[in-house]
């Protein structure tokens, strides 16, 4: 090679793919009336499922389930029930685009397809999250369930891997009841809580709690005691421990009335803010929270 020659490179691989850029979504349900239950339906509702309402296909029945067998994101039952699958081991970090491509790809599949794992790496296109595909103001009726033998048609027996998720499957869940929107009661061994996600921005909802806890007014009664919150998708979920000889119908009332009061201290604080009480108040419930992704 003579003086002053250039080195030649590699040559580019002209086939290699572009990399998509993952970009974090935050609050990957926002602008669905239904948020406040997918973001539990996602976290920690056992088994549970509800009829989705499409924008285009409204005559089509899909089928939105906590957990699919061997954790799958999506499948169509042998008698063309259509399922899609909310806690799957593969996401990206747009939760509502993963479910979205999943959905849509149910929608084409047929009898006995499974969907192991969401497409998370495709770059992405329009009309492929929840938010373009589902009826913005359609609430979910949650049926919760005390096994997972919805996987299956009826009379139908589990045979295989299937027999064996679905045997995993149930012994991993623990008792659970919706004793309210969004609001859930779980028996967690020898302890009792209730999880609930509330639709108010962060800030909003802790300062209506401080004002709450200032007053001696945030827990749900005799046997209660409110244990702090954690942030899921965008959204703040308060906990409280409950006494757990108690029976998850008897926290009805208490959480509705707890309900009321909580939403009466979010509209008061249009026109009084924080006094220094409920300052320190809200600074103590900072304390004790915990973020999930």
């Amino acid at each position: 090679m003579g003086k002053g020659a250039r080195k030649k490179g590699p040559k580019k691989d002209s086939t290699r793919k572009p990399k998509v850029r993952d970009v974090f979504v935050g609050q990957p349900f926002e602008g669905l009336a239904a948020e406040p239950e997918l973001i539990a339906l996602r976290e920690f509702v056992p088994s549970a499922t509800a009829r989705l309402s499409l924008k285009d296909s409204p005559d089509r029945t899909v089928t939105l389930g906590t957990v699919l067998p061997m954790a799958a994101a999506g499948f169509v039952r042998t008698d063309g029930e259509i399922f899609v699958g909310m806690q799957v081991q593969t996401r990206s970090s747009d939760i509502s685009r993963d479910l979205g491509r999943s959905l849509l790809w149910a929608l084409e599949a047929k009898e006995g397809d499974v969907l192991s794992v969401p497409d998370t790496t495709s770059p992405p296109e329009p009309g492929e999250r929840l938010q373009d595909l589902l009826v913005a103001d359609a609430e979910l009726d949650i049926q919760l369930h005390k096994d997972f033998s919805w996987w299956l048609p009826e009379d139908a027996d589990a045979t295989g891997d299937i027999a064996m998720s679905l045997e995993r499957a149930n012994a991993a869940i623990m008792p659970t009841e919706r004793i309210g929107p969004a609001a859930y009661w779980v028996e967690a061994g020898d302890k009792a809580h209730l999880r609930w996600v509330w639709p108010e921005q962060e800030n909003v909802l802790l300062q209506a709690l401080a004002r709450l806890s200032a007053a001696g007014e945030i827990g749900l009664g005799e046997g209660s005691r409110y244990a702090g919150s954690f942030r899921a998708h965008g959204l703040l979920v308060p906990v409280w421990d409950l006494d757990p000889e108690a029976h998850a119908r008897e926290w009805e009332e208490p959480a509705r009335e707890l309900g009321e009061r909580l939403t009466a201290a979010v509209k008061s604080l249009d026109s009084e803010p924080l006094n220094a009480t409920e300052r320190r108040a809200r600074d103590g419930l900072v304390g004790r929270q915990l973020t999930l992704r």
